[in-house]
């Protein structure tokens, strides 16, 4: 693996979902910014040349990422001789992601806001006891203050942001990279912008080791009750002191070292303890080596997540999950969730999976407990339907206006046509987005008429807005019948005789939307 398609996998898997709210220019500076953090975590290494590193090369093949991600995690230090922080920088002492884990835990849960004003603050880890406090009094101040929550919050960061850039205010240094009006407001406003943006990143890299939990809908942090045991151990075990911080061959030895730190799944004993509470059938031979019961383990928790997540599926499809998948759309469109594109594409995959008796495969990631974790990767599509004599490609996603057709206009028929390839099956695509850009409407209809071979001949492509589609599944639930296979092909056969009809893309989008709202009479 090269370095330009680590870092097209690290993308598709590892990067926050602030990254495609930005505009285009912010967009590529977070998106420079964020390549730097495989680098500083040891994945690739610059010097003497730029290489994926054999820990890179183990994160991408490793069965389960977990154990892996996170051991780099924590041995991520400011200053390092591989990361020294710049002149007008604070003054950093501290591994972030070990103490950030610590903030979790000694707080029990902690929210994003909490996370995105204070906890980035902890820029030396003898200042943990001060953030803390300063969370407390937060959370004391919300509840005394008769302000809405929106505009408490923002105070609350305005005036921390006033407290940490006083310096620079004084001085009157308000330009930034992202603009040059010196503004006082633009300034804050940016800061508080980068702020947002540093939290959700940290987040998502949280959440890759397993550890940590997130409740979308309260938008806060918590350890996960199974992993309380392997946190107690790192904070206990792992030195919050930098190391090797003017040693830049021991520190990047131990960086590129994938045994270090040592966690408590690489205890024997502790290994045989989970491996007995996840099967208490599952015998043990004693002589196995760590990396046998390891395997055995991780064989373990795949198969117990499975369970978990056929479960869920059992009970979609019989429409026990009806209402929560219709409120959990309402949330998204209320901006009342944390990462509406991954909760979004959660979302419709459940609501297909309960319209009709496909088989209906999501391509995001799920933790072990089958709750969504990461989206899809760029190269596939967002979820997969098989309906044996056909297939569908179902997309899905948060963007609007212009930046909807840039982001999402050709990778949708090119899904759609590794898809054809794949399964050698007829086969359509539905778009689902909150809206609909009029751009995507032509496209789409444009290519229900082309003949492209690179594409896999004519593509039929069907844009469906949100509360359309919530719509469909509302018919699905009130029918007196379960929907059939046949019930979706007639709808995307009905898309493709009116397209071949139709003067323009608006008079085929307004029939389609017409059908969409009848589309079981």
């Amino acid at each position: 693996m090269n370095p330009d398609e680590f870092i097209e996998y690290w993308e598709g898997t590892y990067s926050p979902s602030c990254l495609f709210e930005k505009e285009d220019d912010e967009y590529y500076a977070l998106r420079r910014k964020l390549q730097d953090v495989p680098i500083a975590l040891g994945f690739i290494t610059k010097e003497p040349e730029i290489i994926v590193t054999a820990v890179g090369k183990t994160l991408v093949s490793a069965k389960r990422k977990e154990e892996v991600f996170l051991r780099q995690l924590l041995k991520f230090q400011i200053p390092s001789p591989y990361h020294a922080p710049s002149d007008k920088a604070a003054n950093f002492y501290v591994k972030p992601y070990l103490e950030i884990l610590r903030l979790i835990y000694t707080l029990g849960t902690l929210k994003f806001d909490e996370l995105m004003i204070f906890g980035l603050q902890l820029t030396d880890y003898r200042e943990f006891k001060t953030i803390v406090k300063k969370i407390e009094k937060f959370r004391i101040d919300r509840e005394k203050t008769p302000k809405k929550y929106r505009e408490f919050k923002y105070f609350s960061q305005m005036n921390e942001l006033q407290e940490i850039y006083s310096s620079e205010l004084s001085k009157g240094e308000t330009s930034t990279r992202e603009s040059n009006v010196a503004t006082i407001k633009k300034f804050l406003q940016t800061k508080a912008s980068n702020m947002h943006d540093y939290a959700d990143a940290c987040i998502r890299y949280l959440r890759a080791t397993g550890l940590v939990s997130i409740s979308h809908i309260g938008r806060s942090l918590s350890i996960l009750p199974e992993k309380k045991a392997d946190v107690e151990f790192i904070l206990k075990n792992i030195s919050r002191e930098p190391i090797f911080v003017d040693d830049k061959e021991k520190y990047l030895a131990y960086l590129g070292n994938p045994e270090l730190p040592k966690l408590l799944t690489d205890d024997k004993s502790a290994l045989i303890q989970k491996i007995t509470k996840e099967n208490p059938a599952e015998k043990v031979i004693g002589s196995a080596t760590i990396q046998e019961l390891k395997e055995k383990l991780d064989d373990l928790i795949i198969t117990k997540k499975e369970a978990i997540i056929q479960s869920q599926i059992a009970e979609i499809k019989d429409y026990k999950e009806y209402d929560d998948i219709q409120n959990t759309f309402i949330q998204i469109e209320e901006n009342d969730i944390y990462d509406p594109s991954l909760i979004l594409e959660w979302n419709v995959w459940r609501g297909m999976t309960m319209l009709d008796g496909g088989n209906i495969k999501a391509n995001l990631k799920f933790d072990d407990f089958g709750k969504p974790m990461s989206t899809a990767q760029g190269n596939m599509a967002d979820i997969v339907c098989d309906y044996e004599n056909f297939g569908l490609t179902v997309e899905v996603t948060m963007a609007s206006g212009q930046k909807q057709y840039e982001m999402e206009g050709e990778s949708v028929s090119r899904h759609l046509a590794k898809f054809k390839k794949e399964t050698g099956k007829e086969a359509y695509c539905l778009f689902v987005a909150p809206t609909i850009n009029e751009a995507c409407i032509a496209h789409f209809y444009g290519l229900h008429n082309l003949n492209i071979s690179y594409y896999g001949g004519k593509s039929v492509i069907v844009p469906l807005p949100l509360n359309i589609f919530k719509k469909m599944l509302e018919d699905s639930f009130k029918a007196s019948y379960i929907p059939n296979p046949e019930h979706v092909k007639s709808f995307f056969e009905y898309s493709r005789a009116v397209a071949s009809t139709s003067l323009n893309e608006q008079e085929w989008y307004n029939k389609i939307l017409e059908k969409a709202l009848h589309w079981l009479e």
